[in-house]
């Protein structure tokens, strides 16, 4: 089946031309398949030593050991779980050139680079998702999500909004992404990646759903409120779960898929970080959830057959229309 052109608009493309008509044009979306795999997931709720990728590294090996143990297939961590959070002037010492050294075996340009081999190894066993500050081959540093699997770097999210408003300064150290893709994980099947204030943009998760990723894993580094801090840590659930929740349940049941969110905890450089990782069905239920302000070991079952069920049950988001929200688009930017 093709993405349907509705009645009244005309998509006029480059390569038009050269087809019998636009409709044959644009790409399938897979409604009869389920593309997840069945899997069991940790999420590793933790906190990090800022600045010091050594001690993080033995922590997530020491995290991954266990979920192996588990018979989990994944294990995932919070956003610069490798590095901690507040990097700032660090960004550039911090950064893995994920070019040089990525995979078991290949030649190490330092220690930088050698560092993740305990993860690239136990990436034969188990997929790991993780936060690092990455440099590209030009010297610019993104805020990334890695996914490491059959000992090697496999996928890099990086970080789209990298935000700078409030309390917030990533902008400063970090460039921005470009790109927001589904792709295929080994032992996860079809999933998207993205970073914490990523999953506040609804274009993001929608092009990563369109592109077929059927699990969206948001690692995240968010703190709590300043203004609420305190009296977030004596309620049963803080503020900013409650706003983040909202988020990924409404994404989970508008696209009919599973969102999975890894929050940080600890306290870093006078910031506060509340933890409440989760995991969202296509329902929009939240299946699993670990601890507020602590550190938490939380495992999940996945099951695809949630995605097939939850769009047989309702089909809005198979019926949605990519061309008519690209040719609503194009004619909003030529008002402007």
């Amino acid at each position: 089946m093709k993405w349907r052109i509705p009645a009244g608009i005309e998509i006029v493309h480059e390569a038009q031309t050269h087809l019998h008509s636009a409709s044959t044009f644009f790409p399938a979306i897979c409604f009869a398949r389920v593309l997840l795999k069945p899997s069991k997931i940790v999420l590793a709720q933790t906190s990090s030593v800022l600045g010091d990728v050594g001690k993080n590294v033995a922590r997530h090996v020491e995290l991954c050991q266990r979920a192996i143990g588990e018979k989990a297939d994944a294990i995932i961590f919070p956003e610069l779980s490798l590095s901690g959070y507040t990097v700032r002037d660090l960004n550039f010492d911090l950064a893995l050139n994920l070019g040089v050294g990525a995979r078991v075996g290949a030649h190490h340009a330092g220690a930088q680079h050698a560092v993740l081999g305990p993860l690239l190894e136990l990436s034969k066993q188990i997929t790991i998702i993780c936060g690092a500050v990455e440099e590209d081959e030009r010297g610019a540093v993104y805020n990334s999500a890695l996914l490491i699997e059959n000992g090697e770097v496999r996928h890099t999210h990086r970080k789209v909004y990298p935000p700078t408003y409030g309390m917030f300064e990533e902008g400063r150290y970090f460039r921005s992404g470009v790109e927001a893709v589904g792709f295929d994980s080994t032992r996860l099947g079809r999933i998207g990646l993205l970073v914490c204030e990523d999953l506040w943009h609804p274009a993001l998760p929608y092009v990563e759903a369109l592109d077929d990723a059927q699990l969206i894993i948001a690692i995240a580094a968010s703190p709590t409120r300043l203004d609420t801090g305190e009296a977030a840590q004596a309620t049963k659930e803080p503020e900013n779960y409650t706003i983040n929740r909202e988020h990924h349940a409404a994404y989970a049941r508008l696209f009919s898929i599973f969102v999975v969110f890894v929050n940080r905890v600890g306290v870093e450089d006078g910031v506060n970080f509340w933890g409440g990782s989760e995991v969202v069905a296509p329902s929009g239920e939240t299946i699993a959830r670990a601890k507020f302000f602590e550190e938490d070991f939380v495992v999940c079952q996945i099951d695809p057959e949630q995605v097939r069920q939850s769009r047989q049950l309702s089909r809005h988001f198979l019926d949605d229309s990519p061309l008519l929200s690209r040719h609503l688009i194009e004619k909003l930017m030529e008002r402007k």
